[in-house]
């Protein structure tokens, strides 16, 4: 796959989440039970994703390749600092 012209859909119910979809295709290949957790999909923005393309937090290659055998790419939010956490719980117990 040398490169497809994706939707980006927002979730209204999770912070930094999104969904990458091909244009051609669009959510009928997105399971409904992701969909329902997903919240109603708000169109972000339209690109071209190239293997080459990198994004912030991955790289075009490997949205591609989601795409390519699950029909869709789903980008969850970064993990929470837990050692920020752990230190604020240890200064409330002391």
């Amino acid at each position: 796959m040398s490169k497809v012209l994706c939707d980006v859909f927002k979730s209204r119910k999770k912070d930094e989440t999104y969904l990458y979809v091909s244009r051609k295709d669009g959510l009928k290949k997105v399971p409904e039970v992701l969909l329902e957790q997903f919240g109603k999909p708000e169109l972000a923005m339209t690109m071209i994703i190239t293997p080459e393309k990198q994004l912030a937090r991955f790289s075009g290659e490997r949205i591609l390749e989601q795409i390519a055998t699950q029909g869709f790419f789903l980008q969850m939010p970064p993990p929470k600092e837990t050692d920020k956490l752990d230190l604020f719980c240890k200064l409330d117990t002391e």
